[in-house]
């Protein structure tokens, strides 16, 4: 069967917000550029804090700092561009770069779910089996648990880089988004992508719900646990621990559930404004969450900047 003619695409250009208007993008660019700067601070205060505190040195911290490079490390990945693309709407994206983005994205993202997994099972140790907590979350075992979550990121965006980037694309260059994403990516191929939707889904799945799953059991056990305790006090303080941990899984699971594991989107604009909350909101909330909420470390940073004395 013979194929039409048609113009293969070498580069693209993102929709973004483009329906906006040249003033209402400026503020838009003015309020991510604040928001990433805050988000780089924060996270450089909470590495620096914690490598600074010999107390923080423990494996609730060790996840944390492992999180903060993970989480700047993706909005590197995603907001420069952004902010490029708010100045310059039609600014092009080579294929190779777009590319680039989708892999960068995909690992730290990934990685960040099962990082929270990790961290969710750390909290599980320390509240369910205090007295062996030090032995089943040895160094060891910690570096294993990271080392783990960045391979299984970057191994799943090999495969979904591979699998979108095997498509053919022509005609069609203007991706419905502010970033290289998978299902805006694969709507301008002009091929079938019912296998490669498969595929995406079934991806989705393994490293969206297994980890909320691993995580829910977690939170059943931990729940458990801190009911059994006698005093008020000691469970306030058991639910305390936890906190943070888990605001942080609620509000990243919840945006990322709702873009990749529903059916096709008709408002690509409403997508897009969802995707704001998990890469430039989340990526802040995360250090912001746990030095408001976190007793040590808000007493390590005031001792940092002088204002507490050393205890």
């Amino acid at each position: 069967m013979s194929r039409p003619n048609f113009t293969v695409v070498t580069e693209f250009t993102f929709e973004g917000f483009s329906i906006f208007g040249q003033q209402n993008r400026l503020i838009l660019f003015v309020v991510f550029l604040l928001l990433y700067l805050l988000t780089l601070a924060s996270n450089a205060i909470i590495l620096t804090v914690i490598h600074l505190n010999h107390q923080l040195h423990t494996p609730m911290y060790f996840f944390l700092s492992v999180l903060s490079i993970s989480e700047t490390c993706y909005t590197v990945a995603i907001i420069p561009r952004m902010l490029s693309g708010l100045l310059s709407p039609q600014l092009p994206i080579s294929i190779p770069d777009c590319a680039t983005q989708l892999f960068f994205y995909l690992t730290f993202g990934i990685n960040n779910c099962f990082l929270l997994t990790a961290m969710g099972y750390d909290r599980y140790v320390a509240i369910c089996n205090p007295l062996r907590y030090s032995v089943i979350m040895s160094k060891r075992a910690c570096v294993q648990l990271a080392s783990g979550s960045w391979s299984i990121g970057l191994s799943t965006a090999i495969i979904q880089v591979s699998s979108v980037f095997s498509l053919p694309f022509c005609d069609a260059s203007v991706i419905s988004h502010f970033f290289c994403d998978i299902r805006p990516l694969m709507k301008l191929a002009c091929a079938d992508i019912t296998i490669k939707e498969l595929i995406t889904l079934l991806i989705s799945l393994c490293v969206l719900v297994l980890p909320m799953i691993l995580i829910f059991i977690s939170y059943v056990l931990i729940v458990t646990s801190i009911l059994k305790i006698a005093s008020a006090e000691g469970r306030r303080k058991a639910f305390a621990t936890c906190a943070s941990h888990l605001t942080v899984v609620i509000v990243h699971y919840g945006c990322t559930s709702f873009i990749y594991l529903k059916p096709k989107s008709q408002n690509s604009l409403q997508d897009r404004l969802i995707s704001v909350t998990y890469t430039v909101i989340t990526p802040l909330l995360n250090p912001v969450v746990y030095s408001l909420r976190n007793k040590e470390v808000k007493d390590a940073l005031l001792r940092a900047l002088g204002r507490k004395p050393l205890s």
